[in-house]
């Protein structure tokens, strides 16, 4: 059974909290778009998916909470403005991640539209944005199954040098349930492959310095019983190096795809890019299309996130008391005092680098002219 990271019934929203994990499985509920935004601002919840879905249902949860209390404004226009200051504000809390701002833009549309229908109640604007908010969760575990299923079987055709053979996967930061609203994107093509029994063997690096692939990306792998191994950043050009069980594929997810291709993803990325050029290898991007967003021109007009330096000083994990044998979650640091720390959160893979991006639509290659043309996935 696949992870649930994200938990929705009738108007109340509950999520796993990412920072315990793998030690301690804890949901804790979400009840106003605030709580959203400080889940999302201290990576409580993370992954460029599953970011956009918390903070649509924080809102839905917020109005169902006021619906039920009668506490709505009284005019269907105050509503309106009210739900719209709301969704800038859940956008303000992690900007590279297209899928937020799609989602809110999408969101302020639907609401818009109801609260200029004739004779439109408070009650049924607000209705509005909870099915919406509703309907996303939904849409969201369709696209990452067809995403699992496209990308599997392009690795088969694409990526293995002979048939019958299994397939030998790479794959970077957590993109499975917990980045998404389950099944995932890129560790879904993966869970596709191990479903369709042509999985030979996966890897995830640590992806430090906030280590989603040991704690998360690991936590699933084991959690689904996938054949899997944990390497850290820098063993990944010595694994792409070996001939014996050689890497098929590294499959990565996005925070943001631009026009042209480049692609926004965990810091790390662009060096895996790199290193699967050098070796041969297959490099393939998986995102759902709300990821990709064709009014950014390139990577270079992306804005990158910055991180606190104290993610790169210090680790968390579980503690052994050497007297008692007891564990415990702590923090240790394990860098020099005073020492200067640049920490972004993504970094920016050129397209020329991809061979392809897994969307629920298909996987767009490039062109005769050796380029993406993503445009023509949304027609």
């Amino acid at each position: 059974m696949v992870l649930e990271a994200i938990r929705y019934n009738d108007g109340k929203l509950s999520i796993i909290d990412q920072l315990q994990l793998p030690f301690v499985e804890q949901y804790f509920e979400i009840r106003t778009s605030e709580e959203g935004w400080q889940a999302i601002k201290k990576m409580q919840v993370r992954g460029a998916p599953a970011i956009a879905i918390v903070a649509a249902l924080s809102l839905a949860s917020e109005l169902q909470g006021l619906l039920t209390e009668n506490k709505l404004p009284p005019r269907a226009e105050e509503v309106e403005a009210f739900i719209i200051e709301r969704l800038a504000y859940l956008v303000s809390s992690r900007p590279t991640a297209v899928n937020l701002s799609d989602a809110a833009r999408k969101l302020e549309a639907i609401v818009s539209k109801k609260s200029k229908t004739p004779e439109s109640t408070p009650q049924e604007v607000a209705g509005a944005l909870i099915q919406a908010a509703e309907s996303m969760l939904e849409k969201d575990v369709e696209d990452n199954t067809r995403i699992g299923d496209n990308g599997a079987k392009w690795i088969v055709a694409n990526a293995l040098s002979s048939q019958g053979q299994d397939a030998t996967v790479l794959t970077h930061c957590n993109t499975g349930s917990l980045a998404t609203a389950g099944y995932g994107t890129a560790l879904g093509v993966i869970r596709s492959l191990h479903s369709s029994h042509v999985l030979k063997h996966a890897y995830c690096t640590e992806t430090r310095p906030y280590n989603q692939g040991s704690r998360l990306t690991a936590f699933e792998l084991v959690h689904d019983n996938i054949p899997a191994t944990l390497i850290t950043d820098s063993m990944a050009a010595a694994l792409l190096a070996r001939n014996e069980g050689r890497v098929n594929a590294i499959v990565v997810g996005a925070d943001r795809v631009a026009a042209n291709g480049d692609t926004a993803n965990k810091i790390g990325t662009y060096g895996l890019a790199v290193l699967a050029k050098y070796h041969r290898v297959k490099f393939l991007v998986a995102a759902p299309l709300t990821t990709i967003d064709l009014a950014t021109n390139s990577g270079d007009n992306i804005v990158i996130e910055e991180r606190p330096a104290s993610e790169v000083t210090r680790i968390k994990g579980s503690q052994e008391d050497d007297a008692t044998g007891d564990s415990r979650l702590g923090t240790v640091q394990i860098a020099a005092d005073g020492i200067n720390v640049w920490n972004p959160a993504f970094d920016v893979t050129p397209a020329e680098l991809i061979d392809g991006i897994i969307t629920e639509k298909g996987v767009a290659e490039k062109g005769a002219d050796g380029r993406f043309h993503l445009e023509g996935l949304f027609e």
